[in-house]
């Protein structure tokens, strides 16, 4: 498939421009494309949620499957493209808007019914991860292509260098596997990074469960933004001394040495201290 790496050609023979203030790499290789398809397993019935179609390359070959598609995209031409591409296709709707800003309820029919997929703008992509766990009781799974490093984040364990926030509050709402990497020369144009496909869903029970996520993210964030630090100096501005060492944790440890569950310890024991979540920064 030749394509001409300035200008790609749209459903109605207007060439469109990548641009760069919205993050667009174009996904073209076709193997790609149905490893993708194949990954997402839809069927007939399944409600599913596209951020940021693109050229309509994934949309295409998933509206084989009978699957119902709500595409969200934030390109006001792109968004006009599809509707005369996929203008015959009643279970087809898009959607010119921010992902960002998108009521995953205005779309859903009961709980835990949308299945997310998308090719997500390396430049916006945590910000949307982290707008979709706010709604995870919405969503049956995610499946993304993203940037290779992000993914490896998310997956991180605990007392890896690259542990952190992303992968506390990612691993605390879903399941996520890494399933394969993508070379840059499936987009055009290239990226600069290795991309790759991961798969998130949602935990149905979990008995890792925080009293407010607010402030469980509160405590996470303020750990890793001095994480050089011991827990019990990073902590200090949001806990009180007295209070963390009632915690059977140890507080010398540096915040990438911190489970999970420890984390959320430390945050209920906030909630149980606190009158309220006015009481902790959120911001």
């Amino acid at each position: 498939m030749n394509i001409d790496k300035k200008a790609l050609a749209l459903a109605n023979g207007r060439p469109h421009y990548a641009r760069k203030r919205f993050g667009q790499n174009f996904l073209h290789d076709e193997n790609v494309i149905r490893k993708i398809v194949d990954a997402i397993s839809a069927v007939e019935g399944d409600h599913l949620l596209e951020i940021g179609p693109g050229l309509g390359a994934l949309t295409k070959e998933l509206a084989k499957t009978g699957a119902t598609i709500h595409c969200v995209e934030l390109d006001a031409d792109l968004a006009k493209s599809l509707r005369t591409e996929f203008q015959e296709y009643d279970s087809i709707k898009i959607i010119e808007g921010d992902a960002l800003k998108f009521d995953l309820s205005s779309i859903a029919t009961e709980k835990r019914p949308l299945r997310v997929i998308g090719n997500l703008p390396y430049n916006i992509s945590t910000p949307i991860i982290f707008h979709l766990l706010k709604n995870s009781e919405l969503i049956r799974d995610m499946t993304f292509m993203l940037q290779l490093e992000v993914i490896q984040r998310m997956v991180s364990k605990v007392g890896k260098r690259n542990y952190g926030r992303l992968s506390l509050m990612v691993q605390y709402y879903c399941e996520v596997e890494h399933l394969f990497n993508v070379a840059s020369s499936a987009f055009s144009p290239k990226p600069k990074v290795v991309s790759a496909l991961a798969r998130l869903k949602p935990h149905n029970s979990t008995s890792i469960r925080a009293k407010d996520s607010d402030c469980l993210q509160t405590v996470i964030r303020t750990a890793f933004n001095q994480r050089r630090k011991t827990l019990r100096n990073s902590l200090r501005t949001i806990i009180p001394e007295a209070l963390l060492d009632r915690i059977a944790i140890n507080k010398n440890l540096r915040p990438q040495d911190i489970t999970l569950n420890e984390y959320v310890e430390i945050s209920n024991a906030i909630c149980n201290h606190t009158a309220g979540p006015e009481d902790y920064e959120t911001k």
